[in-house]
């Protein structure tokens, strides 16, 4: 007897109806990263009621950014240096010695400011290859070595000024931290064109390049933020820029420092976000076993981590001397807790793997506006520096409680 078989035969899978197909997500609103710049904004606006509007008076908005400068300089190397998972104690000494040798280079040796100028930052070069040795080669931890370098920069900062100051430098080269651009542009109501005019344009380059990064992401099919809060974000930092222009030009006009710090956050934003050096940066201080078997070099990458520290350093001391019209001794003292307190107010990561160059300069700001506030509000300095310190614990603080919240490590 026979039996035939049925043929069994393989049911066609259905596609999935047009409704059920992936859409590309949309980046949502991350708060948390706008955190610190609600903070800052808030404080602003406190020390503003405080003080009877006398905060934001133009000759205050213009000492806020001159006499905060090498906090700003220092932080942006320092962020650099955390990330990567270390610390530097020895910043505040190293703008004491580069301070030192860029006056004596001018006043004993008759280098022209320029060239003094140049001298510092060889300096500053050298001696963040120093320290960078025995970081990356010999293995000692940055905590050591920067530690020791606090002491013996600072000794041979005293060896060489003799406990004195050394005063009368060049006008161009006192220009550097207190002098401003000339308005060449002319006045218009008392205010200086020159500097409303580089307020509007940079409040048009940030609109357009946020612009052309977003005409990216669509380009590459990748997750955009949504359009409503893109240009409600930089609609407000737009107004931002050019209101703080605006109280700039009813003073002296742009600050010379503040062109230096902008190109400077503009090329480390870049060399972070954009570069090999940058991701290997960020790679080692989230994982440095997995950044070595992925065949970063990481002791070489220590290393010009310090020297950039160390150019860094050099270029807020020559600021730092410049704004004071001389060189001292003490020059110098906790310039380091300042730039470490900037970083980590502006969101950096204890642990390593987590910062950016704008939270650190925001946090520097806020330290800042702290500093001016309490300062026009006649706080005694011991509880200025009690209030600073209860700031820095509640920011990192907030920010622990807030990757918590959100799943973070």
């Amino acid at each position: 007897m026979s039996t035939t078989s049925t043929p069994t035969t393989t049911p066609t899978p259905t596609p999935p109806p047009a409704s059920t197909t992936r859409k590309l997500p949309r980046l949502s609103i991350n708060f948390r990263q706008y955190g610190i710049l609600a903070a800052l904004a808030v404080i602003i606006v406190l020390f503003q009621i405080l003080t009877n509007g006398r905060l934001l008076l133009p000759g205050n908005v213009n000492n806020l950014i001159q006499q905060n400068a090498y906090v700003l300089i220092l932080a942006i190397g320092m962020v650099i240096v955390i990330i990567a998972g270390h610390i530097d104690l020895s910043v505040g000494s190293v703008v004491a010695l580069v301070g030192a040798v860029a006056a004596i280079s001018m006043n004993s040796w008759g280098l022209p400011w320029w060239m003094a100028v140049i001298v510092s930052l060889l300096v500053g070069a050298v001696i963040g290859a120093w320290q960078g040795f025995w970081v990356a080669f010999v293995g000692i931890p940055a905590f050591i070595v920067t530690l020791a370098g606090m002491l013996i920069f600072r000794g041979l900062t005293l060896v060489l000024l003799t406990g004195g100051t050394i005063s009368g430098l060049p006008a161009e080269f006192t220009a550097i931290g207190a002098g401003w651009i000339p308005g060449f542009l002319g006045e218009i109501g008392g205010r200086d064109v020159l500097t409303l005019a580089l307020g509007v344009l940079t409040a048009l380059a940030l609109i357009v390049q946020q612009l052309r990064n977003r005409a990216t992401l669509r380009k590459l099919d990748l997750p955009r933020e949504p359009l409503t809060s893109m240009w409600l974000k930089n609609g407000i930092a737009a107004l931002a820029i050019i209101w703080f222009a605006w109280l700039l030009s009813g003073y002296s006009g742009t600050p010379i420092i503040l062109i230096i710090l902008a190109v400077l956050i503009l090329l480390y934003t870049f060399v972070l976000n954009q570069t090999v050096f940058g991701r290997h940066v960020y790679a080692m201080g989230g994982n440095m076993f997995a950044a070595i078997m992925s065949g970063v070099k990481t002791k070489w990458v220590n290393f010009f981590i310090f020297v950039n520290m160390g150019v860094l350093a050099g270029l807020a001391g020559v600021v730092s001397t410049s704004r004071a019209g001389g060189a001292v001794a003490s020059a110098g003292q906790n310039y380091e807790l300042d730039a470490i307190a900037a970083v980590f107010i502006g969101g950096a990561a204890v642990q390593g793997g987590v910062g950016t160059v704008v939270g650190a300069v925001i946090g520097g700001l806020v330290m800042g506006v702290l500093n001016m506030g309490l300062s026009i509000l006649s706080v005694d300095a011991a509880w200025q520096m009690a209030i600073k310190g209860l700031v820095l614990l509640l920011a990192v603080a907030f920010d622990i409680f807030n990757k918590r919240r959100g799943g973070g490590r």
